[in-house]
């Protein structure tokens, strides 16, 4: 058998607790209040042996309206339920409410404990069963054993085991997930253990000395200890009633509703999109941005309910809506919640998350409406590919995925692999896992494409585009982290589309064609930078000795530099790139004998002035052929 947590549920004074103690001998009202009012506030925690030796744990919890919040907090790591209906009383408020908390939880297994039959005869106790059943009709407890028990002279209590063990024999082990998550439902320090957290593992497993992360807060610490039932053990898994003692860790630094979990495994989200069942109980129906209070795990957030696809949420409605959070919340995809109402306090509904970390959506978007209608039951590819194109140009990381899917990492590995192999997604950062969809790969290909032509419909005689300056035109690749702007620019390399250099790109179609009279400009332009030499005129004089246009005129500058006719320096200095040549090879001779040479004897072997020296001294530079040692140049060493 797995590890079973059995949760109370029922209407306050219907013998919850006094259940628990007369099965285990153990007392779950410990506060000094609950022993003076005789009722239950806080949660209680206890364990029961079956007769074939194995342990159940036990989490009791309140049954008065005011602690709901309490209950609700318990509820979400139990298995199954004993609904505690008293015989003298029969189904009352709180049995109701209880059990459309446990059936939003997904609770599916369970049965009805009849508790204080020593208080009534045999008709009080057939009316209490017929009005059970009618309760239970078309619930999860429809078909559900009804163990009558007394805890006063302990009738019922052997047949109260042997039902929960049939019971627990029939529940299925919980599904594998490789994401240790610890709800934190108690925090107390303890004389030589310092802080101790108590929590139902919902999820993964944990091993003492492994560090920790307490969630939203990040706070890291380390295991110094596990216990289960009392007894220390060396490692826990998902399912089980647990106290972990921790090294160097402030009581005060955790509270009841924090999640532990693996450093930087969770994300903190103020956002979750869910599957809402709006109760049929309802007297009115919900309203856009209806102020709620969100219970996941042991947490209780104040949100408000945003309806993506109508005005309002009629009783009995389930419906895809985004809930918006005013603290941080980890989810994972499937993680059941409940919804109540801000004031008066009241279970309005809950569901399943759908997506536990979202963008936020606007209203009436037909393809969010329909994406997230299809996660309730898409298969794990469908999942991917519509959390993969939600992600857009920035793509969505492995370690983003697996909360978004909540499956093991080698299944989520294998449909990746099949996508990737069906080119519905695409691998854009092999180091960091980051995926891309295919249709937002094609849509930034054909955008960059579409702005390759813009650029040379608006400078027709240069040869290309900066790359720079083409991966500028997209916010989402401005992270200089990204790697996805290469891949693509390689793909339309791949296809023939682009052809590309160094530090430009270019359509393979686009060919630089001179007008006439621009065809007579460049020529004039080169001659001039041809016979100058090394004594250049500023470009600027060039154009108003030429009269041409500026614009015009330093298209065809660009183009020359483009086919390596002219060399850029810099203060508006162009020079013949034979030239440039000439005099590179002359300073590699000179420096080669001498092994480094000054400013004023660069001066002297040109027989130019300082006005020409220093941009040709510096581009020498910049084009890594010299370094500056001190007043000196030398050639560069290559590696």
């Amino acid at each position: 058998m797995n590890q079973i947590i059995l949760g109370t549920a029922g209407h306050i004074d219907h013998g919850k607790t006094s259940l628990i103690r007369a099965l285990t001998g153990i007392e779950t009202d410990r506060l000094k209040e609950e022993k003076e009012r005789g009722i239950t506030i806080e949660l209680g925690f206890a364990s029961i042996t079956l007769p074939n030796g194995e342990i159940v744990g036990i989490v009791d919890v309140p049954g008065h309206e005011r602690f709901i919040k309490n209950m609700v907090a318990g509820a979400s790591g139990i298995d199954l339920v004993a609904m505690a209906i008293a015989a003298d009383e029969a189904v009352m408020p709180q049995t109701r409410e209880h059990m459309e908390i446990c059936t939003l939880m997904g609770i599916k297994y369970g049965f009805i404990a009849l508790t204080k039959i020593d208080l009534v005869d045999e008709e009080l106790m057939e009316l209490a069963i017929e009005d059970i059943q009618e309760f239970t009709r078309g619930t999860f407890l429809e078909d559900a054993p009804i163990v009558p028990v007394s805890s006063t002279t302990g009738q019922g209590l052997d047949l109260f085991r042997t039902t929960l063990d049939r019971i627990c024999h029939q529940i299925p082990e919980r599904p594998f997930s490789p994401i240790f998550r610890l709800p934190v439902d108690r925090v107390f320090s303890m004389k030589g253990f310092g802080t101790v957290i108590t929590g139902t593992l919902a999820s993964g497993k944990i091993d003492t000395g492994e560090n920790i992360m307490i969630f939203p807060s990040r706070i890291t610490s380390k295991v110094r200890g596990i216990q289960v039932h009392g007894q220390s053990v060396d490692t826990v898994a998902a399912g089980t009633r647990t106290a972990i003692n921790f090294q160097g860790l402030d009581k005060e630094a955790i509270n009841r509703g924090d999640v532990l979990s693996t450093p930087d495994t969770l994300h903190p989200s103020h956002m979750v999109d869910a599957e809402l069942i709006y109760l049929a109980t309802n007297p009115k129906p919900a309203k856009a941005r209806t102020r709620i209070r969100f219970h996941s795990g042991t947490s209780e957030i104040l949100g408000n309910l945003v309806l993506l696809d109508r005005e309002e949420l009629q009783p009995g409605d389930t419906a895809c809506v985004q809930i918006r959070l005013e603290s941080p919340v980890c989810c994972l995809k499937g993680d059941r919640f409940v919804l109540r109402s801000y004031s008066p306090i009241k279970t309005l509904g809950g569901g399943q998350v759908l997506n536990p970390m979202p963008k936020k959506h606007k209203l009436f978007d037909e393809k969010i409406i329909q994406g997230l209608s299809r996660l309730i039951s898409s298969s794990d590819e469908e999942t991917l590919s519509f959390f993969i194109e939600e992600s857009g140009f920035q793509g969505a990381p492995f370690s983003d995925l697996r909360l978004m899917t909540h499956i093991s990492d080698k299944k989520l590995d294998t449909v990746l692999q099949k996508m990737l192999a069906n080119r519905t997604v695409v691998l854009a950062d092999k180091d960091r896992r980051i995926f891309v969809h295919g249709k937002m790969f094609d849509l930034l290909a054909a955008q960059m494409e579409e702005k390759l032509a813009e650029y040379h419909r608006n400078n027709p005689l240069k040869e290309g585009m900066p790359k720079q300056e083409l991966k500028s035109k997209f916010r989402a690749l401005r992270d200089k982290d990204s790697k996805l702007f290469p891949l693509v620019i390689a793909r339309l390399a791949k296809d023939g589309k682009v052809e590309q250099e160094q530090n430009t790109v270019r359509l393979a179609t686009h060919e630089v064609a001179l007008e006439i009279d621009q065809e007579e400009v460049k020529q004039k332009i080169a001659a001039i930078y041809q016979n100058a030499g090394l004594t250049p005129p500023f470009f600027r004089t060039i154009c108003t000795d030429l009269d041409v246009d500026q614009k015009n005129a330093t298209d065809v500058l660009h183009m020359l530099i483009d086919e390596k006719i002219l060399v850029k320096t810099k203060d508006d200095l162009y020079f013949d790139a034979r030239e440039i040549e000439k005099l590179e090879t002359a300073l590699v001779t000179v420096l080669k004998e001498k092994g480094e040479i000054t400013t004023p004897e660069f001066k002297d072997m040109t027989n130019i002035s300082r006005k020409y020296v220093i941009p040709l001294i510096e581009y020498f530079d910049s084009i890594n052929l010299t370094i500056r040692v001190g007043d000196t140049r030398q050639l560069r060493k290559k590696n």
